[in-house]
């Protein structure tokens, strides 16, 4: 397997770990009887870390779809390259960080970092090209 499909998998893991955080911030926030509940009934935005590892969340589905695709496409191009390595490197190590910016609060450092996997995902569409 590459390292591209490896990142990938390892990026299908992240959201996964991240949907899981989300789940349990919104049921510490909510209560767990509402995350057993059939969820009917509108509710207040989640606050607070809660909150902001909820639209990080948000963030990592919008973007995921866009370098699933790069990496898909360098996988059945099979144009592998220090590009695209890199560029896996640069989204998966970049998404980590960005979440653990986003749920610790840092505005500044956390739009800054969002730059690192979008970067990434170009330089992996780059590396279809350059090859």
């Amino acid at each position: 397997m590459t390292i591209e499909l490896v990142l990938l998998a390892a990026s299908v893991v992240l959201g996964i770990v991240h949907i899981i955080i989300v789940s349990h911030l919104q049921s510490w926030q909510r209560g767990y009887w509402w995350t057993a509940s059939s969820r009917e009934h509108s509710v207040a935005p989640l606050t607070g870390i809660a909150g902001r590892a909820e639209r990080a969340l948000r963030n990592h589905l919008e973007i995921f779809p866009f370098f699933s695709a790069a990496i898909l496409a360098v996988t059945v191009t099979n144009t592998h390259s220090w590009l695209t390595v890199w560029g896996a490197h640069f989204y998966f190590w970049g998404r980590i960080l960005y979440a653990i910016l986003y749920m610790a609060d840092l505005p500044l450092a956390r739009s800054l970092v969002w730059n690192i996997p979008t970067t990434g995902i170009l330089m992996i569409v780059a590396g279809l090209f350059l090859k």
